[in-house]
């Protein structure tokens, strides 16, 4: 094997393992992967540093800081929260960081990663229920892009017609109706 193809095939690697550098840099380090924001209700995880993620239920800026109130998911392996059909939600946490952040930027619905110390736990009422929400000191918040949702127009997500296309006259069978062209796939964010 001739130098140049080894350092071409090294430099090739480790382009693509430089891609596969998932998580995004601020999120990176060491956190304790055993602990959730259930198990840290008990209050036995304080001072613990962890990485949580989920969906912003509320943001409440106030003086000093903002709390985000977060309904947290599992992490995937670029750390942000999963999205899955099952009820995985691993309850309900609150991270506060210093300094102003919009709740019309970090909105109801969009996903973020935090990092920081567990500092115990404080009450607040969910409908009447006074609920105990482990509190995250944050150094990092991340808000993560909102995800592109796919419709296939005009059928819905997965259907395929055999018969759609210019020898079948479109979405009838036999022929009848003429071409109205290809089916238009519409990308809405959430």
């Amino acid at each position: 094997m001739s130098p140049l193809y080894r350092i071409l095939s090294l430099a090739a690697a480790s382009a693509l393992l430089a891609a596969c550098a998932t998580v995004p840099q601020p999120l990176q380090g060491n956190y304790a992967t055993n602990v959730t924001s259930l198990g840290a209700q008990q209050g036995s995880a304080n001072g613990t540093a962890v990485r949580w993620g989920g969906e912003i239920i509320s943001t409440e800026p106030g003086q000093q800081s903002t709390c985000f109130y977060v309904l947290g998911h599992p992490l995937d392996d670029q750390a942000r929260p999963t999205r899955s059909t099952s009820n995985d939600s691993q309850g309900r946490f609150v991270a506060c960081r210093a300094g102003f952040y919009d709740p019309e930027v970090f909105a109801r619905g969009r996903e973020i990663t935090v990092t920081g110390t567990v500092q115990g736990t404080m009450s607040r009422k969910v409908g009447d229920y006074d609920y105990a929400y482990p509190r995250v000191e944050a150094n990092v918040v991340y808000l993560w892009p909102k995800r592109p949702m796919v419709v296939n127009y005009p059928y819905g997500p997965g259907w395929y017609d055999p018969f759609w296309g210019p020898y079948w006259g479109g979405p009838y069978w036999g022929g009848w109706g003429g071409f109205y062209g290809p089916p238009v796939i519409v990308v809405r964010h959430r």
